[in-house]
């Protein structure tokens, strides 16, 4: 057995699967022309040997990384060049390594070999990344740059690897290279320039690649050699005499960091990263060293009844010097004009140059009525903190504002993304309504969202689509969005999400961690996200890390803790499995639901029958029992045939089932003939006449028209309370109906 140093190249066809579907003869074909026409006369020509194809793709050896590199360049080139000439062209990932093979005759193998073939899998279309062994031989021979992509954790491989993305534009050949920093934070010159470009080119599907742990910049950066200005805007203080105004300083802020995110040609940080910093004392520099930008708006806001004053300033974290200072005085009114002063001072500081679409857009106005925009954010504040008790408390300042100004379009958008994710993630019960209610209540606001197009109303389209797994239509709806408004975050992060729920995680993956990138204290859900995306990648360790974070910034959301209990069932660490499903259920049923159990397939987010299944398997591993009659608290609150007699018996109850949210109601005779409507009756149409109540041992029996018999066990529910008529639970099958006696 020989072993050498080589430089290894794989190149392999993206999506060859659907491909050959489709067109298997024809992509066939293609494969063996890029084979034959491209790959061999460039490996010949930059003396490779091409030791064989594998179906889909090829493993190169050179003697000289240089030479191995030169090569993928021109070919990537050479295939970038044929967009939209050859309208079947098929586009290749390719990954080069710089490591020792183990020679079998004409064969190579072994970790130098299994590295190149991991590195080609985090290549985007069309692109090339290259491990750190082979940067340090070619970073100062090619016209080409590199984004520095982080150490990371690659499958197979014990050690974390150091990664690169090549930029294969003409426009960035010869230009400094990001500096290499071992360890697992980024740098963020890098990551900044790139996504400035892709704002400047509108809706630019930039893919950085970068390591999950640790998503702030470590240390300072040279932001003298980025492309792009890049921004965070702190949030502006409120300087009057009410505290209570603090909800409209807030807004302020958001429409400033929405307005400046569509600017193309300028980085903006996210609305949830900069709050981070209200109420701190922080500098400029601080901030530009923890979120990776250059320049820093700060501010004020001051209102006194109608009247308002914002006092806005731009610092530059190089010196710390004023770049730009403004005073703004005028009514409610202007609110929106006084706004579009600070974003001109802003671009005129920056020297940006605002397109023609930009120009309009200053000036036009979300509503021309105060007491609206004031309601809108008010309303605004809960919808900001995504949890069920504060979706139920925005919806009625939405209302307001609707009521208010029937044109108001962000209104409309913002209620209907709030009915969306109520639907979504079956959080109806919590506002007394049908999870249908919820999804007809979308639709009907986004109608009206959808006469003024935001990016907010197609995000709201995309998760009610993405709800009903309508996958094709969630991503043309966050393509629209991110055109829109490139900066910001959400469009990403919903982006990952429904790629991941499509069963395409690994295209996934970039599109999180941009939304990260931009929002580098991110909200739980992003890290949820990423999370899922990991897991649907079988990485149950990173998927476990990502989900004890966001668990950490939003205890309160119960996703996560089914994430982290199937990941850790998967690594075998059964204490913390157990835990976090005891830390779901607990939340479940302190919102009046019910226990984790695997026949009632919890929503974890998966269409694809097998991600789903390797969900339910990993809980399966972590304890969770296969029904709702086999849970602790169905067993330990079970209630015996005396107490189901007096609770049935003579009186009236009514609830509502705890998946759909569809009311039921039993009248009961004090000798046990009922009437029964609503999802109760549902085998009756809605309405089922005299049935006769049984008890069979410790279970409630409804039997109608002598043949049918719907038998289940009743608990109290723990989470229950009389106003919400839930404070029992009929167990029927693997359905959890609620009820309370009202009479």
């Amino acid at each position: 057995m020989e072993r050498r140093l080589a430089a290894v190249m794989i190149a392999d066809v993206c999506g060859y699967g659907l491909l050959t579907q489709a067109d298997e003869e024809g992509t066939c074909a293609r494969f063996q022309a890029d084979l034959h026409e491209l790959f061999e006369q460039s490996i010949e020509t930059h003396r490779g040997r091409l030791i064989k194809t594998m179906g889909d793709g090829l493993l190169v050896e050179f003697h000289s990384v240089v030479e191995a590199v030169r090569c993928a360049v021109e070919v990537q080139r050479a295939k970038s060049e044929s967009r939209g000439v050859d309208a079947g062209r098929l586009q290749f990932r390719i990954g080069i390594n710089l490591g020792d093979v183990i020679v079998e005759g004409d064969d190579i193998h072994g970790d130098g070999v299994i590295i190149a073939e991991r590195l080609q899998s985090l290549a985007e279309p069309g692109g090339i990344v290259i491990s750190g062994t082979a940067y340090d031989q070619v970073e100062k021979h090619l016209d080409v740059g590199f984004v520095f992509l982080g150490e990371q954790r690659l499958k197979h491989v014990e050690k974390p690897v150091r990664t690169y993305r090549l930029w294969l534009d003409e426009a960035h050949a010869g230009k400094p290279k990001a500096k290499a920093h071992r360890g697992r934070r980024w740098v963020a010159l890098a990551a900044a320039s790139a996504l400035a470009f892709a704002a400047a080119v509108g809706a630019a599907w930039w893919r950085p690649w970068q390591p999950p742990a640790d998503i702030r910049p470590a240390q300072a950066v040279d932001f003298s050699q980025a492309d792009k200005p890049s921004i965070a805007v702190l949030p502006f203080a409120n300087v009057s005499d009410d505290p209570k105004q603090e909800f409209f300083a807030n807004g302020m802020t958001d429409g400033l960091i929405t307005e400046l995110a569509q600017i193309s040609g300028l980085f903006v940080i996210a609305r949830n990263s900069t709050f981070t910093y209200k109420g701190k004392s922080v500098t400029a520099r601080q901030v530009s060293e923890e979120l990776g930008v250059r320049y820093v708006l700060e501010g004020s806001v001051q209102r006194a009844g109608e009247q308002l004053r914002i006092n806005a300033q731009l610092i530059d974290s190089l010196d710390g010097g004023h770049v730009w200072a403004g005073k703004f005085d005028g009514s409610l009114t202007d609110a929106f004009a006084l706004q579009d002063e600070v974003m001109r001072g802003i671009a005129e500081a920056l020297a940006l140059r605002l397109d023609p679409d930009q120009q309009m857009a200053f000036g036009r106005k979300e509503t021309a009525v105060p007491a609206a925009f004031d309601a809108f954010l008010r309303g605004w504040e809960h919808h900001r903190r995504t949890t069920p008790e504060d979706f139920a408390k925005a919806l009625p300042y939405f209302d307001q504002a609707i009521a208010l100004d029937p044109a108001y379009g962000r209104a409309y958008a913002a209620a209907a993304m709030v009915y969306a994710r109520i639907y979504l993630w079956r959080w109806h019960y919590q506002l007394g309504i049908t999870r249908f209610e919820a999804r007809a209540k979308a639709r009907q606001f986004l109608r009206m969202a959808q006469k003024h197009k935001t990016a907010l109303t197609y995000q709201a389209a995309a998760l009610l689509a993405e709800a009903d797994w309508r996958h094709a239509d969630a991503l043309a709806d966050l393509k629209e969005a991110i055109a829109l408004e490139p900066g910001d975050s959400w469009s990403y992060a919903l982006t990952a999400f429904v790629l991941t729920s499509a069963g395409r995680p690994a295209e996934a993956l970039p599109y999180i961690r941009t939304a990260i990138r931009l929002d580098p204290h991110s909200p739980s859900f992003f890290l949820y996200v990423l999370g899922l995306t990991q897991f649907s990648l079988e990485d149950f360790e990173a998927a476990a890390a990502a989900a004890k974070s966001s668990i950490a910034l939003n205890p309160q959301d119960d996703g996560p803790f089914l994430l982290l209990a199937s990941a850790a069932g998967h690594l075998g660490h059964r204490a913390e499995a157990e835990a976090a499903v005891a830390r779901y259920d607990a939340l479940r049923i302190s919102r009046g639901g019910t226990p984790v159990c695997i026949s009632e397939r919890p929503p974890l987010d998966l269409a694809q029958p097998h991600a789903s299944e390797k969900l339910y398997q990993g809980l399966r591993l972590a304890g969770v029992p296969e029904t709702l009659m086999n849970t602790d608290v169905s067993i330990r609150d079970r209630l015996p045939a005396d107490e189901l007699r007096s609770l049935f018996f003579g009186h009236r109850l009514r609830g509502r089932m705890l998946d759909s949210g569809e009311e039921q109601e039993a009248v009961v005779s004090p000798e046990g003939i009922a009437t029964l409507t609503g999802d109760w009756a549902s085998l009756g149409a809605g309405r089922m006449s005299n049935v006769e109540v049984r008890f069979e041992k410790d279970e409630v029996c409804f039997l109608w028209l002598k043949t049918t018999n719907l038998c289940g066990v009743v608990s109290r529910n723990p989470g229950g309370l009389s106003a919400r008529e839930n404070e029992f639970i009929w167990y029927h099958g693997d359905r959890a109906f609620t009820f309370s006696q009202v009479r």
